[in-house]
């Protein structure tokens, strides 16, 4: 099989050389792969084919209505190994790792590994993901066991949100840099950050819209309640609490949780979590962009509206352009520091396809306080 005519000349970890196209399927991975006009134009295609039909209304409103469910599905399903951990985080996010030098932040993405390269959004084998069905079957006991203690944890977190915020007693009160990371399903980003920064001042926020999910994270054994909080939280509730008060944080993340949102929904969460940033705190996202081979993969009927759709198993997903992240922050009051896309082409040699994935990686801070 002959090597794309946009890959014949790349610069994988910022080298540049000619490509040998026998070689191709002896690699994995190229970043800052340069897309054709003509490439573009197939892409643009085949969505403009993929979202002539649209789910009808009631189909779309039933997605919504259940969003929770699908995701609980979901981590019942392939609980926590489904996931590679993210330790490409200290290398693009050098703010999670204080103390590291912060010109390690480079503007593009090297090493990087996670749901993309595990799951490949169905478009490959969970050879990653798969558990024992022992494993299971303990997993679902635990649920039943768990439970009470998830009630319990929602019930603590309005707790320290409506009583004890007045007077500075919530989780991590004491910390001196706090970490929230939204949608943090089996803790994969989670658990490098608590294993590789052993700042005492640390202290790491992490929620997830799924309660399995966070069962997840609270049952695995890395878990220390004295450096890390985990808590139910749903973004698309503006009445749901957070368990840190407003400009109490240093950093928020969001890795592939915003596309899995409602579109007309995102931009009233964005500026609510803006709202936790202490005055130069910064929020760290990851999400796919348009024209990502996820988004060509859809058939006709899956999509919602534009650039939306619904996976098989009920999840749903966007997939952004630059401006439009650029301009769900700014509106949000936040400073731009980084917003690239990320074009790689991936390779998987036992079945001989290149996959282009698409990616944008954003940093946003919010304005220091003026000085008076």
């Amino acid at each position: 099989m002959a090597a794309p005519r946009e890959v014949l000349e790349r610069r994988p970890f910022g080298r540049r050389f000619l490509t040998d196209p026998t070689r191709l399927f002896q690699h994995n991975a190229w970043d800052n792969v340069e897309w054709s006009e003509e490439q573009e134009a197939r892409a643009r295609s085949k969505v403009q084919e993929n979202s002539s039909q649209l789910l009808p209304q009631d189909k779309q409103e039933e997605y919504e209505v259940n969003a929770k469910r699908y995701w609980d599905d979901f981590y019942k399903i392939h609980e926590n190994g489904f996931f590679k951990d993210r330790h490409w985080l200290f290398t693009e996010f050098p703010e999670l790792a204080p103390g590291r030098n912060p010109s390690q932040n480079r503007n593009s993405v090297h090493e990087f590994s996670n749901r993309e390269e595990s799951n490949n959004e169905g478009l490959g084998s969970y050879e990653n993901g798969h558990c024992s069905l022992e494993t299971r079957a303990e997993n679902q006991l635990n649920l039943i066991k768990t439970t009470s203690k998830i009630c319990t944890e929602e019930l603590a977190t309005q707790k320290y949100s409506e009583l004890n915020q007045s007077d500075g007693d919530y989780p991590g009160s004491s910390a001196s840099y706090r970490v929230l990371e939204v949608g943090c399903g089996a803790g994969n980003t989670v658990f490098p950050i608590l294993q590789t920064n052993n700042d005492p001042g640390l202290f790491v926020y992490c929620c997830d819209f799924s309660a399995t999910a966070v069962d997840l994270v609270q049952n695995n054994a890395q878990y220390d309640s004295s450096r890390c909080f985990a808590f139910v939280h749903d973004l698309c509730n503006d009445q749901s609490p957070f368990p840190m008060p407003d400009e109490s944080l240093d950093v928020v993340i969001l890795i592939f949780v915003l596309s899995a949102i409602l579109p007309e929904k995102m931009q009233c969460i964005v500026s609510r979590l803006s709202r936790l940033l202490k005055p130069g705190g910064m929020i760290l996202l990851r999400d796919y962009g348009r024209y990502d081979l996820a988004q060509l993969r859809f058939k006709k009927g899956q999509c919602l509206s534009d650039n939306f759709y619904v996976r098989g198993d009920g999840t749903r997903v966007y997939f952004f352009t630059q401006d439009e992240l650029d301009d769900l922050f700014t509106t949000a009051g936040l400073e731009k520091i980084q917003n690239l896309v990320d074009r790689r082409l991936q390779v998987n040699r036992g079945k001989q396809m290149t996959m282009y994935r698409v990616w944008i990686q954003c940093k946003y801070r919010k304005p220091a306080a003026p000085q008076l």
